[in-house]
């Protein structure tokens, strides 16, 4: 709310019909003495970070007391975060004087910057992919508030993904899940859009966090919406997140330890592979680990190797003959047999 002079109810000129009758409504105007006497301000609406890294949200406020000298303990500062349909917030920090609180996955992770005495700036360490999103920063004093809008954004990588079991079989919290379980998350329409803007194409429709359907195409193909049809984000909608069964786009940032193909004198079965890393104080790699490597450190390789997920892939960020002649990008051969196909391995050491 903002500071009111007063409040005025005045009939409007125009009506509301229903029926054969004619309801005539009141509206309240707010009338304000000089302007609000809160408000908050920014000087970026959107910060980059990674995982890993730290962050400030920036965010400051000017006001006025409603009586000189009124101790500053009394503005409130509370930051949320947005979720993706917009009728939800998360708790993320409140402060008031010397009290103040942090909720849920950002305790421990995140405080007020503070460097003035109107500065309201959030700090974020240890970034995670989860913190990923927009953030509402929000001041009160009194009957007086004003809010702000920050975004943090993530370096990372887009990729689309499919179970063993074959394409379009995940469900919405299936898609949620197997991001998870690949070092990721379900990806945003924003990152989607920009993981499209860079190239990305693919023929296959799959879950976004705001459950939604949508695939990105670059080259416009019969079998991907029509030859003659513009690139860009073919969108089905929202779909039943029980019933929908697609695949997914999942998002993964940087990540802290090791990843390398395991130099073996053999080559493996699945069950050989995941013993492999373990033997040498690392687990098999996730998918998305394959990617942010490929991605983040333009890691290069031209062997198949095993996995988390059981499927075999190589990584080319230098196109050549035989690897991956036309393009950079992460080559999937396929999912093969666990137990007769050979082939090397990748691992991850933390």
């Amino acid at each position: 709310m903002k500071n009111l002079l007063c409040l005025v109810l005045i009939p409007l000129c125009w009506a509301a019909h229903h029926g054969n009758s004619t309801v005539y409504l009141d509206r309240i105007i707010h009338i304000h003495e000089n302007g609000p006497r809160l408000v908050v301000e920014v000087d970026q609406t959107k910060v980059i970070s990674h995982r890993g890294g730290n962050a400030t949200l920036p965010c400051k406020f000017q006001h006025e007391s409603i009586t000189a000298g009124s101790p500053s303990h009394k503005i409130r500062i509370k930051w949320t975060k947005l979720t993706s349909d917009y009728l939800k917030e998360i708790d993320v920090f409140v402060s008031m004087g010397h009290h103040k609180r942090t909720y849920g996955s950002y305790q421990g992770r995140v405080y007020l910057q503070g460097a003035s005495e109107n500065d309201a700036s959030l700090v974020i360490t240890d970034i995670t992919l989860e913190d990923y999103g927009r953030y509402k920063c929000e001041v009160i004093e009194g009957l007086e508030d004003d809010t702000a809008i920050i975004s943090l954004d993530l370096q990372g990588v887009v990729y689309p993904f499919f179970p063993r079991m074959g394409r379009y079989n995940l469900n919405f919290h299936e898609a949620q899940q197997a991001c998870q379980d690949q070092d990721a998350i379900i990806a945003s329409f924003d990152q989607l859009y920009d993981a499209w803007r860079l190239g990305l194409d693919w023929c296959n429709a799959g879950w976004l966090s705001d459950g939604s359907v949508q695939y990105p195409i670059t080259n416009p193909r019969e079998q991907c919406g029509g030859k003659h049809t513009v690139p860009g984000v073919r969108n089905y909608g929202y779909r039943d997140k029980d019933k929908g069964r697609y695949d997914v786009f999942c998002f993964t940032s940087n990540f802290k330890g090791r990843f390398y193909y395991l130099i073996h004198p053999t080559k493996l079965t699945y069950d050989e592979a995941v013993q492999a890393c373990i033997n040498d104080g690392a687990q098999i790699a996730k998918v998305g680990q394959m990617y942010s490597a490929w991605k983040l450190l333009a890691y290069d390789r031209c062997d198949g190797g095993w996995l988390a997920d059981g499927s075999v892939r190589y990584p080319i960020s230098k196109p050549r003959r035989r690897c991956s002649p036309n393009e950079a990008a992460v080559r999937f051969v396929g999912f093969p047999d666990k137990k007769h196909k050979l082939y090397g391995v990748y691992c991850y050491k933390a």
